[in-house]
Formats: C-alpha cells, sequence, structure tokens
C-alpha cells in the first residue's frame, strides 16, 4: 500500500496542475504541482524496490498517474500557453464562438503520452535505457515554457505557430525511437555513465545562469546529448564494421 499511497499523491498533484490550468490561476503553481509529481513518481518507484513490494496493480496505477500527471497536466498548460498566444483568455473558451483550432492540438500531448506509456508497459527492453523521450521530462519541458513566456529573447516560440509546432514535435519525441539514457547507475565506471555526468554538470551550470528558465534548456541538453550518443555509436559501429 505504501508505493501506491506514493502513487496516488503523484496523480493527485497532476489533478491539481490541471485544476489550476483550467480555472485560470497562475501557470506556475500549474508546473510546481507537475514537478511536486515527478517528485513522487521517483518515489513510489524507489519505496517499492525498498520494500520488495512490486505489483501488477502497482505497475499499472503508475502508468494511470502518469497520464495525468506527464500527459493531461503539461497539455493543459499548454493549451493555455496557446490561448495567450491568440490573446483570448480561459474565460473566452466557454463560448463555442471561439472554439478555435489551435488550442485543440495541445491533445497531441495527451494522446501520445497515453501511447508512450503503453509501449512502455510492453517493452522489457527499457529497463536500464529508454526509447523516446520520457513523460516526465517531455512534461517538465512543456510546463517549464511559461518562465519563457515574459522573456522577449524567446518570444518567437510563444506564437500559436511555434507552440503547435513544439506540441507536434516533442509528441513525437515520446514514440519516437531515439535510445535516451536513464540515471540508472549500470556501474561505477566513469565511461558508461559520461553522458549522464555531463548532463548534471551543463544541468546545474543552467541553473546557477538561468535559474527557473534553465528548466526547458535541461530538456533540450538532455534530447541533444542523446542525439550525440546515437550518432557517435553508430559511427564506431561502422568502423567496426569497416
Amino acid at each position: 500500500m505504501i508505493p501506491n499511497t506514493i502513487t496516488l499523491l503523484n496523480l493527485s498533484m497532476g489533478s491539481i496542475s490541471v485544476f489550476i490550468s483550467f480555472s485560470g490561476f497562475d501557470l506556475y503553481w500549474a508546473f510546481g504541482f507537475i514537478i511536486a509529481g515527478a517528485i513522487f513518481d521517483f518515489f513510489d518507484g524507489f519505496s517499492a524496490r525498498l520494500l520488495n513490494a512490486h505489483s501488477i496493480i502497482g505497475k499499472e496505477l503508475d502508468s494511470l498517474a502518469d497520464l495525468i500527471s506527464f500527459g493531461l497536466a503539461p497539455a493543459a498548460i499548454m493549451f493555455r500557453l496557446i490561448l495567450n498566444s491568440i490573446g483570448l483568455n480561459i474565460s473566452d473558451y466557454q463560448d463555442f464562438d471561439y472554439l478555435l483550432i489551435y488550442p485543440l492540438f495541445s491533445l497531441f500531448i495527451v494522446a501520445f503520452s497515453a501511447l508512450r506509456l503503453a509501449k512502455f508497459n510492453v517493452d522489457e527492453n527499457q529497463t536500464s535505457e529508454f526509447i523516446g523521450l520520457p513523460t516526465p521530462a517531455n512534461a517538465i519541458f512543456i510546463a517549464s515554457l511559461v518562465f519563457l513566456e515574459s522573456n522577449s529573447s524567446f518570444e518567437f516560440l510563444f506564437n500559436s505557430n511555434s507552440l503547435v509546432g513544439i506540441s507536434i514535435l516533442f509528441s513525437l519525441l515520446l514514440t519516437s525511437k531515439l535510445p535516451m539514457f536513464s540515471f540508472k547507475l549500470k556501474s561505477l565506471n566513469l565511461k558508461e555513465n559520461i553522458y549522464p555526468l555531463i548532463l548534471l554538470v551543463l544541468s546545474l551550470i543552467l541553473l546557477l545562469v538561468f535559474k527557473w528558465e534553465s528548466f526547458p534548456l535541461i530538456i533540450v541538453v538532455y534530447i541533444t546529448l542523446n542525439i550525440i550518443r546515437l550518432l557517435y555509436n553508430k559511427k564506431r559501429l561502422l568502423e567496426k564494421k569497416a
């Protein structure tokens, strides 16, 4: 019951984030509750391993909670961001005269998150690393865009076309074939853990320099490092064949 209770706390944090987004409150709070959900998501798995309390119900419950916290909650934030980009408030959208297509592209995030989680549940290869962008990383990127909204340097991201493009691109990354490293250490060998260590160092630097605005940048660095790793591994494989 302990891991399942923590999982339900994750689900609750995601639900509160959705309520905040659709109630017109400050999106910074919506981001904060997604982060809280991610913390509970870490500790439910940690406690299950610590207590040896694994169960089929726990695994399914974890996916259901993740769909809310890392699928629906970031989609709700994206919905609000797109509304903001076309000069509408959440209250305006209650009138069907304002039923515009652009905000509905945020549904891609929910749909592809569900597909990502379903694929993860049946794929036994995703133990030490992921295939495709993990839903928590995607959620943190989407949700943390709120910190860039008032920064004129990132103004180009906050028109409706850019936000729709981000919704589609990151949804596709969720179900892509891109292998992505996790922070589960296989050993204490520095060479085997070089990419997570690079990400950790760069993340600390970005946090010190950009503070809250660093979150989306960290996720971009994470994706970039995995692309570099993939290209490097392919190059090494070709060299061996040659």
